[in-house]
């Protein structure tokens, strides 16, 4: 028997792996990237070089499970907002495909799993581990009332470049503290230019965003972001006398930028979401020429 014309074209069920891979953003592994690339320098610069595949394997694995776990964390913060946004709406549990507790499991897990890895090394990494989690789960709450909820977020993001140093040399160095408030204003710069797509769709719900907090100085600002990064990451590193190698990444870096601001200076959706997009590139730009620095000197 045929369906009438009128009949509900039928639901497309997903498997569960379906979902869970779309809950951790596993199809869009810039998320990861930029968190990734800060981590190796640090790796790199607090063993002076290579630090063993050890903690090469746990630290690439370890960013990749909490960025995994810290998606999760602010999906269920946001469902009642994503459902406002057309990017975000058909999102898992926006969408009532998978349920908050389902959600809150898988993230559980993907953290235990990452604090499992980080008790193979020193006990200084694990003490570090403990404010990241912590600063990983109230940051998507933070969107309620703090202005610039993306400084917050370049907190939480960066542990990775403390817990590093950490699990290396057993302590947390003012190099560690100073490559920490680099890529924090690398996180206000590109998660600001990922703020200025959804701009309109926060200022009907009332979420707080850098984008919306600087209004008409937002290029400008983001901008000046970049240069911070850039002028402290140069400025850290520059003792370590890394040569041509290190100016060259720095300088693909500066060019990268440079070419940021072509997309995103007339605000439109889409320069500003490729922009977001390709910013992990920078942070590559920077690690190659950190790797190959070192494997020079």
């Amino acid at each position: 028997m045929t369906s009438s014309p009128t009949s509900p074209a039928p639901v497309v069920r997903r498997s569960r792996l379906s979902l869970y891979l779309d809950l951790i953003r596993f199809n869009r592994p810039a998320g990861w990237l930029v968190l990734v690339w800060p981590t190796l320098v640090a790796l790199w610069v607090a063993g002076n070089g290579f630090p063993g595949w050890h903690l090469f394997i746990v630290f690439v694995l370890g960013t990749v499970l909490m960025r995994s776990a810290g998606c999760t964390i602010n999906d269920i913060a946001d469902r009642d907002f994503d459902k406002h946004v057309k990017r975000t709406k058909l999102r898992p549990i926006t969408s009532g495909q998978v349920s908050v507790k389902e959600a809150a499991m898988v993230g559980l897990v993907l953290t235990l799993i990452a604090f499992a890895l980080v008790l193979s090394t020193r006990w200084e990494a694990v003490a570090w581990s403990v404010p990241a989690v912590l600063f990983t789960i109230i940051y998507p709450f933070t969107k309620r009332f703090f202005a610039m909820p993306q400084a917050f977020l370049g907190i939480a993001f960066n542990f990775g470049i403390l817990i590093a140093f950490a699990a290396v040399t057993g302590d947390v160095s003012a190099t560690a503290w100073t490559l920490w408030l680099a890529n924090i204003f690398l996180v206000l710069a590109y998660d600001t230019e990922y703020a200025m797509v959804d701009r309109d769709d926060d200022l009907k719900i009332g979420m707080k965003t850098s984008a919306i907090t600087l209004g008409r100085w937002d290029v400008a600002a983001i901008m000046a972001f970049f240069a911070l990064c850039w002028g402290l990451t140069a400025w850290v590193l520059a003792p370590y006398q890394l040569g041509w190698p290190f100016w060259l990444g720095m300088g693909v870096a500066a060019a990268q930028i440079v070419w940021h601001f072509t997309l995103i200076r007339h605000r439109t959706r889409e320069g500003c979401f490729v922009a977001f997009s390709k910013s992990h590139w920078i942070g590559a730009s920077i690690f190659a020429g950190v790797l190959l620095g070192f494997a020079l000197k």
